[in-house]
């Protein structure tokens, strides 16, 4: 994989999943990597092994105050930031008159809120350095209704929404952006979802490791893309559903049945 060496990443969410993947991608590279996670155990745990250019920091991305300190870090230890990847997420299953209120505010101040904050803070930095790359790890549920899991979409509808509003916002200066949505991917967050029925429709389409997402999200980064869809064969389908409520309404009952028998498949195995 191509792509320019000695950069500085910081990476939110990544001591697991597709941020801990994007990590170890990058560190083989040659390139310096702050692994953040509110796990700070975790994060420290991944950053041994990466070697001595992989740092871990604790952070708390709903944090203001969190985010400068991460940032100073950051440049303390490595003398600057060059990309920002915005990937840490939490979700909340069931169908939403059964999740608590104060969760459905949990999911959108983390998945939402967080990287609107990280985003804000490192953009002020990058305009003050004359550079800098945002990337928003996103979700394909940015373009679709989902139920079980209302609040994760509607926080990552929020998210795509005001990613591409900044990105236009600064399409004169030397600030790049970069918005990436995976499918269902392998992690923790996959198999919290196994577990509640209400979640079957996350099931519909095969799912892919981190590994490969990392991958699809350093190419993407490489290549300075503006939005990439996974998978990108089937990503317009899926967008096209996601304003035509009517044809999702049409099809929901057999595809949520086809999810809720490769979700019942999945915990059997």
């Amino acid at each position: 994989m191509g792509g320019s060496a000695n950069l500085t990443y910081l990476i939110t969410g990544a001591a697991s999943g597709i941020g801990a993947a994007t990590a170890e991608l990058l560190a083989e590279r040659g390139d310096r990597v702050v692994v953040a996670d509110i796990n700070f155990g975790a994060a420290e745990e991944l950053a041994s092994r990466l070697g001595a250019d992989t740092i871990a920091l604790e952070l708390d991305i709903t944090s203001a105050s969190g985010w400068e300190v991460a940032l100073d870090e950051t440049v303390a230890r490595f003398e600057s930031l060059d990309v920002l990847i915005n990937n840490a997420g939490i979700v909340e299953t069931g169908f939403a008159r059964d999740v608590p209120v104060d969760l459905h505010q949990r999911t959108i101040s983390t998945n939402f809120m967080g990287p609107l904050t990280g985003t804000l803070a490192a953009l002020r930095r990058f305009r003050a350095q004359g550079h800098g790359h945002i990337v928003t790890v996103c979700s394909m549920t940015s373009f679709l209704p989902f139920p079980g899991l209302a609040s994760y979409a509607a926080s990552k509808h929020a998210l795509r929404a005001f990613h591409h509003a900044v990105a236009i916002e600064e399409r004169h200066s030397a600030i790049e952006f970069t918005i990436v949505h995976p499918t269902a991917t392998e992690t923790p967050m996959l198999e919290q979802e196994a577990q509640d029925e209400s979640s079957a429709f996350a099931f519909v389409t095969a799912s892919v490791s981190a590994s490969f997402v990392a991958e699809t999200v350093v190419t993407a980064i490489d290549d300075k893309a503006d939005e990439v869809f996974m998978p990108p064969e089937g990503a317009d389908d899926i967008i096209r559903l996601g304003v035509r409520p009517d044809k999702l309404l049409a099809i929901f009952d057999r595809a949520e049945q086809f999810g809720r028998d490769a979700q019942r498949r999945r915990r059997s195995s």
